[in-house]
């Protein structure tokens, strides 16, 4: 067995909706059908006992190794505690070749199982050891280590119950909600409205408490110290016992407190060093340690922590009941669990020491011994839900602290008796304010409820109803479809939204180009998405990334299927018949949101079949709206496009809108058929967003062919009195949309000038010349700059090959290099002439053309002078 081309479905795809690792296997003959090789199946299950049936009971199919592979990837992801149920093996078109397709909740993890279960399934067939448990231990670890933490985690899970889209910025805790111009963004437990001053001040705990002083809330006596000596003196000012902290720490790290004397004072001091060079001594204040989560202007949550500890059972020692406490599921190493173990180190000792007690002491049945004096969960603390116990005062006093301090999400350390009564009453205080402050407490307490805060967080960035989405248009098919998306991109400009598109020209934000090229991928898609000056995005959706990617988005407003053709890359990727293209072209119906709209082209059967995967409503377009797909959708009061009287009509209903084609000028009045189609499916599109009308008609009045509207899609010029079109066509379909075209248009004389992309099929490239040929006087063929893996002369071959029994060419000549072949036709053109350019160069054609144009002009103009 041998995997290879694997590849990261990082959206909706082909085979789900879930993301999923997608691999290419090749079996030998034996392994096409494992019951062929003896004890394969036991020795199977003796390596992995908990592996499923490989195939549902009462079945008798032929099994393949790659689904053995397949099942193995899966569960084994399931068993080291992924959320994942989706795999799928499908045979190829090429003998013993599969495509095996799991589903992974993070991609790393998921690349990790398939590698162990292609070695489970080699250790199966060699009858080698494989060792599950470490397999299991590395996929957990691994897990662990790339997921989100639980603070993050639980902010992430309540944006998914709102259906806000995210997606993660960084390996890190850095997540992006939202499209566009409506994203929020969060760094852990802390929003991207919160300034750096405030999360300076916070991280400065004596300016901290002197702000909170004061407003009036009630902080603990101290100050910053410069040396040990000057601690002591502070302690001696401030009165015994006292606290020794790092001035800006965190997670309780180089904290000490209740120090009592000087020794005490002067070991914490060093410990607090050991972090930070800037140091507070400060008054300790009795009671117990309470925090409080402050989001916004509310108390969301609070806890009751106590230090680390131990209770005694007579029988072992400290050492022994700290491993056993740590041996607790929720406790782990980082902050992936609710709990963490307790640190059994140094600090751990000196504690002991205060309690007369060393490691290896045996405290009595009942005895609490404490780790720690400090309570943060981070040294193996553990906490009890409050929240319902805070008296309404010391919530306002930690709201205080919280705005006075200028975070957003704020973590109040608060020490008191007890958090009934007004802190004034108990001598307690506020002694830490804290940024991104850990949510596990509030999560999973130890004792009591956990509580909803990444909803309360997540309520705070989105108002009631905001979901952070921008409209998202997603437009695929064989041709139509860059002009689609100018177009729908054009009216949704005019409607006064900045529209990020994405197509083969580039990818254009506002107007803007900000890449060149092929960018009608996912990468692009994502770059538009994550542009905070968008309100809107056009996406044209081609194959080749769906394939490799997935979308980029996991649903879509509207979803345009211009057409489905047999030229589009077949034989690519396993993609062999224009059914397989229509079924892969149809991802992005599937994935339209349940309020959206899909757009088909009801002329295509194989697009207008789309219909029954659409989860939201449908809109055909076609020009005769007496089609039968047409006329159905009609009667049943459903949306509509189509052409009556020379006008696009709109109607669905007792609704009705009409556009006339003389004020569209992409159609040359209605004269190029595959433009009318591109303009209907672009007013559907605009519909289905809820454009005003006279908006789409102000739009499509003001589009033309121009080069710079619409580059390479049936751009016209005019060169010495005759017709020039420059057009990126470059499939049979293509091919037969624009002799329809150029049809329509009067001309003494047709003359074309053609390459062929060399990744299409054979047969693909003939046809275009057998359709060229049958309509044009004169072909001129040149060859691409690049072949696409086609040897020299390989393309010409072939579409010379498709002029054998051509019934209208005479002459056809050969060129090398797409300029010098423009300028052999233009050269050529006489007065009321005609000549098609199918570009490859598309915008260094365009301009050489435009080039030739404006000299000829140049030239008239001497002339007459």
């Amino acid at each position: 067995m041998e995997v290879s081309r694997i590849r990261a479905l990082r959206g909706p795809n082909l085979w789900s909706h879930h993301t999923a690792i997608q691999a290419v296997v090749s079996c030998t003959q034996a392994e096409c059908c494992i019951s062929q090789i003896s004890g394969f199946e036991a020795r199977l299950r003796a390596r992995f006992p908990e592996i499923s049936p490989l195939q549902p009971t009462g079945h008798d199919d032929t099994v393949p190794m790659a689904h053995v592979l397949e099942l193995a990837a899966l569960e084994l992801q399931a068993q080291a505690g992924c959320p994942v149920t989706f795999s799928c093996t499908t045979p190829t078109v090429e003998r013993q070749v599969y495509q095996v397709v799991v589903e992974y909740s993070e991609e790393s993890v998921g690349r990790l199982a398939l590698e162990l279960a292609e070695t489970l399934c080699q250790a199966a067939l060699s009858d080698t050891p494989f060792d599950l448990g470490g397999a299991l231990a590395q996929l957990r670890e691994l897990d662990e280590d790339v997921r989100l933490g639980p603070s993050t985690g639980c902010i992430v899970d309540a944006a998914v119950a709102h259906n806000i889209p995210f997606s993660r910025m960084t390996e890190g805790s850095m997540v992006r909600f939202g499209w566009g111009s409506k994203q929020r963004r969060i760094q852990a437990a802390e929003m991207d409205v919160t300034s750096a001053i405030a999360e300076a001040i916070a991280q400065d705990k004596d300016l901290t408490k002197k702000l909170l002083a004061a407003a009036g809330v009630p902080v603990p006596a101290g100050r910053e110290v410069s040396d040990p000596e000057d601690a002591w003196k502070a302690a001696c000012e401030i009165g015994l016992p006292v606290v020794v902290k790092p001035k800006d720490g965190n997670q309780g790290k180089g904290v000490t407190v209740n120090l009592t004397n000087k020794e005490q004072l002067l070991a914490a001091y060093a410990v607090a060093a050991e972090f930070r060079d800037h140091i507070l001594v400060e008054r300790y204040l009795p009671g117990n340690d309470f925090r409080l989560l402050v989001v916004g202007d509310r108390l969301v949550a609070a806890a009751r922590r106590e230090p680390p500890k131990v209770v005694g059972d007579g029988e072992h020692t400290i050492t022994e009941l700290v491993e056993q406490v740590n041996r607790d599921p929720r406790r782990g190493s980082g902050h992936s669990t609710s709990l963490t173990k307790i640190r059994f180190d140094d600090i751990a000792r000196a504690c002991l020491a205060t309690q007369g007690l060393t490691a290896d002491a045996i405290p009595t049945k009942g005895q609490r011994v404490h780790l720690r004096h400090n309570a943060n969960l981070s040294t193996g603390g553990s906490a009890t839900d409050v929240t319902d116990d805070v008296h309404p005062e010391v919530a306002a006093r930690a709201v205080a602290a919280a705005h006075m301090v200028g975070l957003d999400i704020c973590g109040v350390d608060v020490v008191c008796d007890s958090i009934l009564r007004p802190l004034e009453e108990t001598g307690g205080g506020i002694v830490e304010v804290n940024a991104a402050p850990g949510l596990r407490m509030h999560l999973s307490p130890s004792f009591g409820k956990g509580r909803a805060v990444g909803e309360a967080i997540i309520s705070s960035m989105f108002k009631r109803g905001e979901d952070g989405r921008i409209p998202i248009v997603a437009v695929t098919g064989t041709n139509g479809k860059t002009t689609t998306v100018r177009l729908i991109a054009h009216i949704l400009t005019h409607h006064g939204l900045r529209v990020g598109m994405t197509n083969t020209d580039g990818v254009y934000v506002d107007g803007h180009c900000i890449d060149t090229g092929d960018c009608s991928g996912p990468k692009s898609a994502r770059s538009v998405l994550l542009h905070p000056d968008v309100d809107a995005a056009v996406l044209e959706t081609a194959r080749g990334g769906v394939l490799r990617e997935g979308l980029a988005f996991d649903r879509c407003d509207v979803a345009v299927v211009t057409n489905v053709g047999s030229g589009d890359h077949l034989g690519l990727n396993y993609i062999t018949t224009v059914q397989d293209l229509a079924v892969l072209k149809r991802v992005i119906v599937q994935n339209v949101a349940r309020n959206g709209v899909a757009v088909l082209n009801a002329m295509d059967s194989n697009v207008a079949a789309m219909a029954a995967k659409a989860r939201g409503s449908v809109t055909f377009f076609a020009a005769d709206k007496y089609h039968p797909v047409m006329a159905t959708h009609r009667a049943q009061g459903q949306a509509v496009v189509y052409v009556e009287n020379d006008q696009i009509v709109a109607t669905k209903g007792e609704f009705q809108q009409t556009i006339a084609l003389a004020e569209v000028p992409v159609t040359l009045n209605g004269a190029i058929g595959f433009q009318v189609d591109n303009a209907m499916a672009a007013v559907a599109a605009a519909w289905a967003l809820k454009i005003p009308w006279d908006t789409i008609r102000a739009a499509l009045a003001s589009f033309s062919n121009d080069k710079d509207n619409a580059q390479g899609r049936f751009n016209l010029f005019r060169f010495r009195g005759a017709t020039v079109i420059a057009d990126y066509g470059h499939n049979p379909d293509a091919m037969l949309a624009l002799v329809q075209a150029v049809q329509a248009i009067p001309a003494t004389r047709r003359s074309v000038v053609i390459s062929g992309a060399g990744d299409r099929r054979d047969q693909d490239i003939r046809q275009q010349t057998e359709i060229l040929g049958d309509a044009f006087d004169e072909l001129i063929l040149f060859e691409d700059q690049c072949q696409r893996g086609r040897k020299d002369g390989e393309v010409i071959a072939l579409l010379r090959q498709g002029l054998a029994h051509a019934k209208r060419a005479k002459s056809c000549s050969e060129i090398h290099g797409e300029f010098l072949a423009i300028d052999t036709a233009l050269d050529k053109l006489q007065t009321g002439e005609l000549c098609l350019i199918l570009v490859d160069q598309v915008a260094q054609a365009l301009a050489h053309i435009a080039a030739r144009v404006q000299s000829e002009a140049l030239v008239d103009r001497v002339t007459a002078h």
